[in-house]
């Protein structure tokens, strides 16, 4: 296995979802880092608020409001990305969107936006900035994916399968790079349980885990980058989760769901208050 992306220093770094959040934390452990950041996101208010602190904080970064569903907007956004500082070296897909319900009580054009933002449009930056990563001679995907990509979760069905969507696009790039001689172009999905952003206020972490901090899963990611992780799953829970399914018969694996509360973690959840769709700066049980 080649080694991490050790030394960070001058790396562009691109992050979707950047104003906020995750992204907002993930984009100040990588400034730490001396990396020069991307960041992308649809809220222009809140972009040119992050830009201009991390600026005052000595960052070098440049933001691009684009909306990820609309495959033009992406493409312009790559374009402009070039012609300010040239290629990327990290690609950090990290926006997304959840509404919380039971499944006949959200609306089908919910269900739908779910899935063009957190699966549709991981694919189109993916899929526009690949290109650029492939031509480095190091590069680094980070797919922000979630603990609910390895189980069922019931009040948030379309959220949870569109991070299993996330997590099976990430392994199945990651091994196409190996197929077609790319080994230089690492990937590591990040699966965390829920982070206290408020973008799952009134969401309950599973007994015998807790709330992740934004900054602390941004610590992780940047680690992952550069010791070239391929999973990032957290808290340690999430980290057996995928044995435990492979193992334990689907009864027992359903009634330890349901004894540590997973079942029902999402049944009170309610968002950032005042927002109809949480944006996601992380991913989520």
């Amino acid at each position: 296995m080649l080694a991490g992306m050790r030394d960070l220093s001058a790396k562009r770094v691109l992050i979707t979802g950047g104003a906020s959040g995750i992204g907002r934390a993930l984009a100040q452990r990588f400034a730490k880092e001396a990396a020069h950041l991307v960041l992308l996101d649809r809220d222009g208010d809140a972009l040119g608020r992050a830009v201009e602190e991390l600026r005052a904080e000595g960052a070098t970064v440049q933001g691009h409001v684009v909306d990820v569903t609309d495959g033009d907007s992406v493409l312009r956004a790559r374009d402009a990305v070039r012609a300010e500082g040239g290629p990327i070296d990290v690609l950090v897909n990290n926006a997304g969107v959840v509404f919380g319900g039971p499944f006949l009580g959200v609306s089908l054009e919910r269900h739908l936006t779910t899935y063009r933002v957190n699966v549709l449009g991981v694919v189109a930056v993916t899929h526009a900035f690949l290109p650029d990563l492939i031509g480095r001679p190091e590069a680094h995907v980070v797919q922000v994916a979630s603990a609910s990509g390895f189980v069922g979760v019931p009040f948030g069905a379309t959220y949870a399968s569109s991070k299993w969507a996330v997590i099976g696009f990430a392994e199945s790039l990651r091994l196409e790079l190996g197929e077609l001689g790319h080994r230089h172009v690492h990937v590591t999905t990040v699966c965390p349980s829920y982070v206290a952003t408020g973008l799952f206020a009134g969401a309950r972490a599973p007994r015998l885990s807790r709330m992740l901090t934004a900054e602390g899963v941004a610590a992780e990611v940047v680690h992952a980058v550069k010791r070239d992780r391929v999973f990032v799953r957290t808290p340690w829970l999430v980290e057996v989760t995928p044995f435990l399914r492979g193992v334990l018969p689907l009864r027992v694996f359903d009634a330890a769901a349901q004894l540590l509360g997973v079942t029902s973690s999402m049944a009170q959840w309610r968002g950032r208050e005042g927002q109809d769709a949480a944006r996601a700066s992380a991913p989520r049980a």
